[in-house]
């Protein structure tokens, strides 16, 4: 059974930054396209950042040039650096994965997406 499990959320002031870290395991698949989204209360679940199976990467045009999606294959790791954050960044963040053994884009839409890990609250003060 696939699990992912999230951690590095937190409370920081605007303007600073904190790091998400997804593990990913209990797969056997080959490829995988993984992203990140966010909810507030209140609110759809949003697309952050997405990489796909041969590494193209997607950002929604709220965060570009704020936070950088990057994976540690070796380590089934994904991670976010949210850097320059604000307070309309406050949300719970989620990981997702699909797990293919061919080709998969780098989507933002959540129903692309198979698997999901717990979320991890980030809070961002003004």
């Amino acid at each position: 059974q696939v699990q992912l499990v999230e951690s590095g959320g937190g409370s920081v002031q605007a303007g600073g930054s904190l790091s998400l870290s997804c593990a990913i395991s209990g797969h056997t698949y080959s490829k995988a396209c993984m992203g990140w989204f966010r909810q507030a209360p209140g609110k759809e679940r949003e697309g952050v950042a997405a990489i796909g199976s041969d590494g193209t990467i997607n950002y929604a045009d709220s965060v570009k040039g704020r936070f950088i999606i990057s994976e540690d294959n070796g380590k089934n790791t994904l991670y976010l650096q949210m850097n320059t954050l604000k307070p309309e960044d406050t949300a719970m963040y989620y990981c997702a994965a699909l797990l293919v053994t061919r080709y998969c884009s780098a989507s933002l839409t959540a129903s692309f997406y198979d698997d999901w890990g717990q979320g991890t609250q980030v809070t961002v003060s003004s």
